[in-house]
């Protein structure tokens, strides 16, 4: 996937010795909610830090009705830019005044940045993200992937599909009428090509099992299996239903967005099964990584940095 171009930011970068948290420190972040389990932090402060930058990244939860009012007045404390989570990809996309051709096509923004107009210019690196694990599977059949959940994340999830040039796509979702407006919105910004089959079918439709038994890649973009918010306790669930996953294909790829705890239950039992897995930290390395290239106009970012923290992390 080619760059795409970086927006004028309101202010210069100085690159300087790291410091304690002061008067000068510059402020990013990630919003949304919940934000608490979020790896962010960690990865992106070991970053500044290797990088001498004098800034801070914070994880700041965001009540969905304070949306607006909290993002204005992250601009006026001059904020050097967000991430942005579940569940405000697609709302994000709203409010802010400008956006990159890759955000205006998906209609999700994970990432936000002060543009010269006085707000927000928001982008999309998600698909950058998802797609370097899947990199070197250059030679692996790509004929059926299917896509769990219709939310923010799973917009770029189709988006690198289509990347990886794979024939069919199906989206299972949980209701009726959130599986339609996704397809309507997808066909509506004219983000699936004409020689693509794609629907969308409820995980209760009588044809799932074949299409589990047929897939090469599985993507789940639900928070179904994540931590819990209370400590010290798993919630150990699948995603729709464990019966299903019985099904699964030793030759077929799964992969889960959640990072914590890893690997998920849905990973071990497509472990189990023989499946390849892959789950969703190298994905967050990478689009982190991505946007903090677009708020630092920084072009080496120390990625290896960031591992080691993120993996330092979910030890404890």
């Amino acid at each position: 996937m080619v760059p795409e171009p970086r927006p004028k930011l309101t202010a210069s970068i100085e690159r300087q010795p790291m410091k304690t948290i002061n008067g000068e420190t510059k402020l990013i972040g990630l919003l949304g909610n919940p934000v608490s389990h979020s790896l962010s932090p960690s990865i992106q402060n070991a970053a500044l830090e290797a990088m001498h930058l004098n800034w801070c990244y914070l994880a700041l939860p965001c009540p969905e009705d304070q949306l607006s009012s909290i993002l204005t007045g992250l601009l006026h404390a001059n904020c050097k830019g967000l991430n942005i989570t579940i569940p405000f990809k697609t709302k994000i996309a709203k409010l802010c005044t400008e956006l990159s051709p890759l955000a205006h096509k998906l209609q999700a923004v994970n990432t936000i940045i002060p543009n010269s107009k006085g707000g927000w210019y928001g982008t999309n690196t998600d698909v950058e993200g998802f797609l370097f694990p899947l990199r070197k599977e250059i030679n692996k059949e790509k004929s059926l992937a299917l896509v769990l959940g219709c939310g923010g994340s799973a917009r770029a999830i189709i988006a690198g599909l289509i990347e990886l040039k794979y024939k069919a796509i199906i989206i299972i979702g949980r209701k009726q009428k959130s599986i339609e407006n996704f397809i309507t919105d997808l066909n509506q910004n004219k983000i699936i090509p004409e020689d693509i089959d794609i629907k969308g079918i409820l995980y209760s439709d009588i044809n799932i099992v074949e299409y589990v038994k047929n897939s090469n890649l599985i993507v789940n973009t639900t928070p179904i299996g994540m931590l819990s918010e209370k400590e010290n306790q798993n919630v150990i669930n699948l995603p729709f239903n464990e019966e299903l996953w019985f099904h699964l294909n030793a030759k077929t790829t799964l992969y889960d967005l959640i990072y914590t705890p890893r690997p998920t239950a849905w990973l071990k039992k497509g472990k189990k099964i023989g499946c390849k897995t892959i789950d969703g930290l190298e994905m967050l390395l990478q689009q982190g990584a991505a946007s903090l290239r677009l708020w630092s106009g920084i072009t080496e970012i120390p990625i290896d940095v960031m591992r080691e923290a993120a993996e330092n992390q979910l030890k404890i």
